[in-house]
């Protein structure tokens, strides 16, 4: 479909034509002036419209999207445009995008010459899961001359999914070997301990722990130090458990606080795969939703990302009493448990744990929670009166309820992580290799 428009050097250049004339009234030279000037202006209008439809398939463009956009990343669309025009052409382009971005005032320019083709790229972050539809393409033409515009609308309605975060995969892959996430200021996780599944006798190299020396295998080898080498424990078992309930409604910078935890969950299965784990996820809000027992299997993975792509919070409060009737029933073997929660109050957690505990007495329970970070941006505000001080008051009680939930936990024994939402990801992984090194599983 092709429309015509006029540009703004077309309405600013007759502008100066009807001002002219205004002026023209008083000069009679003003006023031949004025009517070369429009006859000169309408003749230059009629060849640039000539020259701009003389072409039907003056300009092609097709858009290139990715199979799945992947949530909370900044994901690359291309779009290929191709000149057939004899002359250099002036582009702009509007994408119809998807609803769900709000994004009124996208724009892209460009200036191709003749038989050419570009390449042009931006960037669109989702913020939620689900299917996205990319619309049309708007793309408008302009001459060298620059004052009419034409318009070619080209139909390339394009359906995409939006998976949690697996750009981030990647990143994490090469990390999880090295037993260290340095990022965002973590500190290096020292390995405490020694694992009892013996690998291999290797001759001692600078930096290994001296109390694994061999010395019968040092004695035979004539005096050069060899040293037994250790691997991790592995295909021990690791869930992921999901909180749907209202308290993961919560947003932050966009997504909810259930996106975060899917993503965290997609990272720390794949380094538990890595680390040669069993891997499982289990979602419930009040009832049980998805179960996906642990395992190592090829397609452990992928089926982890399906399932998570389709996770919605639920407006009840989250039933723990079925969670731990699940647990004692379907997880036998000792496990360690990643529930992906949130409590607003002491109160709320003292409700749900008793059954915490009860899951405790047979799991290595860790439990994630957030930080409610609008309210640390109130404690560091400055106070001005007294409603200011009302605020900062209420804000330091809330956060220090928070302080007193991981001190409840820890007294029972159950690990924790109170995080910004942001952290989460690293923060979690950190902690399960930490708990894999110190061989608490």
């Amino acid at each position: 479909m092709q429309s015509l428009f006029f540009s703004k050097r077309f309405y600013w250049t007759l502008a100066s034509i009807i001002i002219l004339f205004v002026f023209a009234y008083f000069s009679q030279i003003l006023f031949i002036i004025a009517r070369i000037t429009t006859f000169v202006f309408f003749l230059l209008v009629i060849i640039d419209y000539i020259v701009l439809y003389s072409n039907n398939d003056g300009i092609k463009a097709k858009r290139l999207l990715p199979e799945r956009l992947s949530n909370g990343d900044q994901n690359k669309i291309k779009i290929i445009l191709s000149n057939d025009y004899s002359f250099r052409a002036g582009i702009r382009i509007i994408d119809e995008l998807p609803i769900q971005f709000q994004k009124r005032d996208f724009l892209l320019r460009d200036i191709i010459s003749s038989e050419e083709e570009h390449t042009l790229h931006y960037f669109l972050k989702p913020v939620e899961r689900g299917e996205y539809t990319f619309h049309n393409l708007n793309v408008f033409v302009t001459t060298p001359l620059n004052l009419v515009v034409r318009r070619f609308r080209i139909e390339t309605q394009q359906m995409v999914k939006v998976y949690p975060s697996y750009f981030s995969l990647r990143k994490y892959d090469l990390l999880a070997y090295s037993n260290n996430l340095s990022e965002s200021g973590n500190r290096k996780i020292r390995k405490i301990g020694q694992s009892v599944e013996f690998e291999q006798i290797r001759e001692y190299v600078t930096g290994d722990d001296i109390r694994t020396i061999n010395w019968k295998a040092t004695a035979r080898k004539g005096g050069q130090h060899m040293v037994n080498n250790y691997m991790d424990e592995r295909s021990q078992q690791v869930y992921c458990i999901i909180d749907k309930g209202r308290v993961m409604k919560m947003p932050f910078e966009g997504m909810t606080l259930l996106d975060y935890a899917i993503n965290a969950t997609l990272i720390l299965t794949r380094v538990a795969l890595l680390k040669q784990d069993r891997a499982g996820l289990v979602t419930f809000s009040e009832t049980i939703g998805q179960v996906l027992p642990a395992e190592r299997r090829a397609g452990q993975m992928n089926n982890i990302l399906e399932t998570l792509y389709d996770q919605k919070t639920q407006f009840g409060e989250s039933n723990y009493e079925k969670l731990f009737a699940l647990i004692r029933t379907r997880i036998s073997q000792r496990s360690l448990i990643v529930l992906f929660t949130n409590f607003e109050s002491l109160t709320g957690l003292q409700r749900q744990l008793p059954y915490i505990r009860s899951i405790a007495k047979s799991h290595l329970v860790l439990v994630v929670f957030f930080e409610n970070t609008e309210l640390r941006q109130l404690t560091d505000a400055p106070v001005n009166d007294i409603e200011d001080l009302y605020i900062r008051t209420i804000a330091e009680k809330f956060m220090h309820e928070k302080q007193l939930m991981v001190k409840e936990l820890q007294q029972h024994g159950i690990f924790t992580i109170l995080t910004a939402p942001e952290h989460l990801t690293i923060n979690t992984v950190n902690k399960y290799l930490e708990l894999k090194a110190r061989q608490a599983i």
